[in-house]
């Protein structure tokens, strides 16, 4: 996104490590949030305690389509941020190398409907321009398989999530587990935690021949 290496924008991830290790962290001036997850929920709720005059949180789902859960978004909204849906980073605006706005662009969907894979589209002549002191990057990772999974019986769906049976998360290649954001995509750390330990006791049992998975 052009204007993207100004002075002022972060990643979540970085944003929550900093105030993580020195809670005395201020945040004057405007924040936006990139972002419709949990971790975008989080940043927006830290920016605001780190003393921001104003939260803005913007993502390219509709509202109910956004990742976050609603406990999440409530209780965000309550504290004081605001939610905007269905729009995109266009250009980021910067004065003496500092960021001061984010121009969004209106999305017209994030699914391809024949692929079923994650591709936007916009319409870039409907705008809106948000002043900002700080950006906070909280969009989702993307999978990159590489050649992992090259000549193996891995079947997909949504594109690129791994089919997998849903008690023992093997794939239809029967040395392959699979459990986490990769499985089913975004949800809580502690979703993955749990499947990553079920998906290691159903593979202990695969290779221990004769164990009913």
């Amino acid at each position: 996104v052009p204007g993207e290496d100004a002075a002022g924008i972060e990643t979540a991830v970085h944003l929550l490590r900093t105030v993580g290790g020195d809670e005395s962290r201020k945040m004057t001036g405007k924040t936006v949030v990139i972002g419709g997850g949990n971790v975008a929920i989080d940043a927006a709720r830290v920016s605001l305690r780190c003393g921001s005059d104003g939260v803005t949180m913007i993502c390219l789902e509709p509202r109910d389509k956004m990742p976050a859960s609603p406990e999440e978004i409530a209780e965000a909204e309550e504290e004081g941020t605001k939610i905007t849906c269905g729009y995109g980073p266009k250009e980021f605006l910067s004065e003496n190398g500092h960021v001061t706005a984010v121009v969004f662009k209106k999305c017209l969907r994030t699914i391809d409907p024949e692929t079923g894979r994650f591709s936007p589209a916009y319409d870039e002549s409907e705008t809106i321009t948000i002043p900002a002191d700080h950006v906070v990057f909280a969009i989702g990772q993307a999978i990159e398989w590489g050649s992992l999974l090259q000549d193996t019986k891995v079947e997909f769906h949504r594109g690129n999530y791994p089919v997998a049976d849903p008690l023992t998360y093997q794939t239809a290649e029967e040395d392959i587990f699979v459990g986490g954001d990769v499985y089913h995509g975004p949800k809580f750390v502690i979703d993955a935690i749990e499947e990553g330990k079920c998906a290691a006791e159903s593979l202990h049992r695969y290779v221990h021949k004769g164990a009913d998975l």
